[in-house]
């Protein structure tokens, strides 16, 4: 035999071996358990209880979620200065292209509302949790309690929701806050107010009669008066 078909028949031997130790193994030893869909993978660890903690930073509408702090609209203006007016103005305009923060009041049935802090969001929560986890853009999650409730306190100021520069804002008087459009929202009820038009059995074709032009664009010619839409060169 060639030096090839000796390693072949070893191999083969080798492998006859293992598949007869294999089946050799006693039949009273306890079959392995099937994996079931809520075992452990065995990857990793459970998380740390300081650890969830440092993540789990969200803070709900209803004041869930608040860490302890305070902070007032003076120490806010000064800490908004240095570190938000570069993007978002010093009076909370927004510059160039970054987000607007004040003013709108008044917008929002307007063509193109302006949709602020002051003038749209419905809860102070929104702006307390989202500067917590996200601002400074570039820096996000470096701002302390104290710090976001102070920028909060300016912010809402700037917005005229406080007048008062000493105004402080903490996680005892912050659900005492309204903002002027927490009335603007609804919740959703089209499970009620539409279910008279729902239907298992929709209309597929011939539903309605055939649409009829009621008017003309006659400054440029774009109302087809046919069938057929106008050519295109």
């Amino acid at each position: 035999m060639s030096k090839l078909a000796d390693a072949t028949a070893g191999i083969a031997l080798a492998l006859l071996a293992a598949f007869v130790a294999i089946s050799e193994v006693s039949a009273d030893e306890p079959a392995a358990k099937p994996v079931g869909a809520n075992a452990p993978l065995g990857v990793g660890r459970l998380a740390l209880p300081e650890e969830i903690k440092a993540w789990d930073t969200d803070v709900r509408f209803d004041g869930a979620g608040l860490p302890a702090g305070k902070g007032t609209v003076k120490q806010g203006d000064q800490l908004y200065q240095e570190r938000c007016a570069a993007c978002h103005g010093e009076f909370g305009e927004g510059a160039g292209r970054w987000p607007v923060l004040s003013g709108g009041q008044g917008t929002l049935k307007a063509d193109r509302p302006d949709k602020t802090i002051g003038s749209f969001w419905p809860y102070l929560s929104t702006v307390f949790d989202y500067m917590g986890r996200a601002m400074p853009y570039g820096n996000a999650r470096s701002l302390t309690p104290d710090e976001i409730y102070a920028l909060t306190a300016y912010l809402l100021q700037m917005n005229d929701v406080v007048k008062d520069e000493n105004f402080e804002l903490s996680d005892k008087n912050f659900l005492s806050i309204k903002m002027p459009n927490a009335s603007g929202f609804h919740d959703d009820d089209r499970e009620a107010s539409e279910k008279e038009f729902w239907t298992r059995k929709p209309c597929m074709k011939n539903c309605k009669p055939p649409q009829k032009v009621i008017g003309r664009a006659v400054s440029i010619d774009v109302t087809p008066d046919s069938k057929s839409g106008p050519k295109v060169d």
